[in-house]
């Protein structure tokens, strides 16, 4: 049987993409602006209530079913999570298209640190986001144009960082049960804990309440019988992380040597492509699909290897430091929160590479 362990850092964002356009005008395009500000516009106005809709007469039977799922896992948010109590995630939009926004991701030709785009609110991050993929697609033919690796990825959960009531979208409605449970979770992450100019802190503390969130979620139902197959795509999903994060370590040694443009450019295509046949090799053996097939097949680049840091090299430490709480979230928060008001050497301590 093949199974799934794919990624889920392209299927949501937590960067608060709508704070750092519509609030600055430093840095963005007037067309930037108001894509942003429309796009924002759009999910606010085809907000409504989800009790209201489970309640309904005419809701669809299927819609309703994962409606309640929703309200249910909000309530454990809340309840079990400490995550905040406030309006985000208690209303339904419906947008009709495969995605929320499309995220450009962007790296040197010769370098595996991402470009970055700093706002007066949000800080540096290292994406940028738009409503349209055309207008995704537009930009990274521009970022192209000068050199650099890209990456246009969809992107399915949207957040403000609690500054807007933010919805469930129909897009997060396609995830297993599962992964919507712990998209709720992990987008109400980023409302307690942000730090500027620190994507890969911010995603890796969302990530690790989100995978906390969920086996607390199957012990509270029942469903611990779930709990070993949930850990295992985890695992299977981390291993593939470690490979690909092993062919950025080589890219990045091979960066750091003194060779010329072309020498470097063919060095840097063999270490990608035997990348890519790691992660195939793996999930063969394994029977699985790797979710980063869509990559492979386009060929990898300094861009996706970039994203996958982003959103997973912090994890592990995070992960000890609630342990180290005995799982109590309202203490860790307070942890993380101390973390993230102290110096960046401490952060960079705790995201320092572990093995999983």
């Amino acid at each position: 049987m093949v199974t799934e362990a794919g990624p889920r850092n392209f299927r949501r964002t937590a960067g608060a993409l709508l704070l750092m356009s519509v609030w600055s005008f430093s840095g963005c395009s007037a067309g930037y602006l108001m894509q942003a500000a429309h796009g924002q516009w759009q999910l606010l106005r085809a907000r409504q209530p989800i009790d209201r809709l489970i309640a309904a007469p005419d809701t669809d039977a299927a819609l309703k079913r994962r409606l309640e799922l929703v309200h249910e896992a909000r309530e454990f948010a809340t309840r079990e999570l400490a995550l905040p109590d406030n309006q985000s995630y208690r209303s339904y939009s419906a947008l009709g298209r495969p995605y929320v926004v499309w995220n450009v991701v962007a790296a040197p030709q010769f370098s595996i640190t991402p470009l970055h785009w700093c706002f007066p609110i949000t800080g540096c991050i290292a994406y940028r986001g738009y409503f349209r993929e055309a207008d995704a697609q537009r930009y990274a033919e521009r970022l192209r144009q000068r050199g650099n690796d890209t990456l246009v990825a969809g992107v399915s959960a949207y957040s403000t960082l609690g500054r807007f009531a933010d919805p469930v979208l129909d897009t997060m409605l396609r995830y297993g049960d599962l992964e919507l449970v712990g998209t709720i979770f992990h987008e109400l992450a980023h409302q307690l804990v942000y730090v500027k100019n620190d994507t890969e802190f911010n995603e890796s503390f969302a990530m690790s309440v989100e995978r906390a969130g969920v086996e607390r979620w199957l012990a509270a139902h029942d469903r611990r019988n779930e709990l070993g197959d949930y850990q295992l795509r985890q695992q299977q999903q981390a291993q593939i992380v470690n490979l690909l994060a092993a062919g950025r370590v080589r890219l990045a040694a091979l960066y750091r040597e003194p060779l010329a443009p072309e020498p470097m450019l063919l060095r840097k295509q063999q270490l990608l492509t035997a990348t890519t046949q790691s992660v195939r090799d793996y999930t063969s053996a394994q029977g699985l699909r790797s979710g980063y097939d869509a990559w492979l097949d386009a060929g990898l680049n300094n861009a996706h290897l970039a994203s996958v840091a982003t959103y997973y090299d912090c994890v592990p430490g995070f992960e000890q430091l609630l342990a180290r709480h005995g799982g109590d979230f309202t203490a860790y928060y307070t942890a993380v929160r101390a973390l993230a008001r102290g110096p960046v050497a401490g952060r960079r301590a705790l995201c320092a590479r572990q093995p999983r």
